[in-house]
């Protein structure tokens, strides 16, 4: 089995990337921002500590007492401390998670490709646990040109969300491969294939 890491900016298309790894090769996706999401519900280990540590102001009225994304969010992004305490919490309990969905995927045998998507991927340490990273890049005028597309962002909104994403040079320092994703759907697939055919010719995958 190979781990595949995916990385990229807003806007660059990594989700194209991972319906094409899902549905063509059958790999195995785990989104980290859905995972946290799915931990945060009540019961699950995200939700247990951070309604210890912000209280529970931040839950709805009525059972089964969700946390209120937009009370914990007025909260959290409004106070770089605060916003570091929840990361403290979430990202680490997402990784074990992800972690032990990786041995328990090796144990059964059943799974040739186990892909995880994080934006914060090499920041979050993943690499260390990825046989390889890939870095989805788009330039920057065509992200924001699809971000003000498909969301109705502003090109100002465009650019402030992308200064606070590290640079192109970043990711590709620590990237295994980089797929242009800049064109067609099917350009990007093909180098998609050409790379997964290569790992499967160097026995990475099995």
């Amino acid at each position: 089995m190979i781990v595949l890491g995916i990385t990229g900016g807003v806007g660059s298309g990594k989700s194209r990337v991972l319906y094409d790894l899902k549905e063509n090769y059958n790999a195995y996706i785990v989104e980290a921002d859905k995972l946290a999401h799915e931990l945060m519900e009540p019961g699950k280990d995200i939700y247990n500590e951070v309604v210890k540590v912000f209280g529970k102001d931040i839950l709805s009225k009525e059972e089964p007492y969700f946390i209120d994304r937009a009370k914990l969010g007025g909260i959290v992004f409004n106070d770089k401390e605060k916003l570091e305490t929840l990361n403290s919490i979430s990202h680490p309990l997402v990784k074990k998670h992800i972690v032990e969905d990786i041995a328990s995927k090796k144990k059964k045998g059943d799974c040739k490709l186990f892909v995880i998507e994080a934006a914060l991927l090499i920041q979050d340490g993943y690499d260390k646990i990825c046989d390889e990273i890939w870095y989805i890049w788009v330039s920057k005028e065509e992200r924001i040109k699809r971000l003000m597309a498909s969301r109705g962002y502003t090109r100002e909104k465009c650019i402030s969300m992308m200064n606070s994403q590290q640079s192109d040079e970043y990711y590709e320092r620590y990237a295994n491969f980089t797929i242009n994703n800049e064109f067609d759907y099917t350009n990007s697939s093909n180098q998609l294939k050409v790379r997964l055919n290569k790992l499967l010719l160097d026995g990475i995958i099995s």
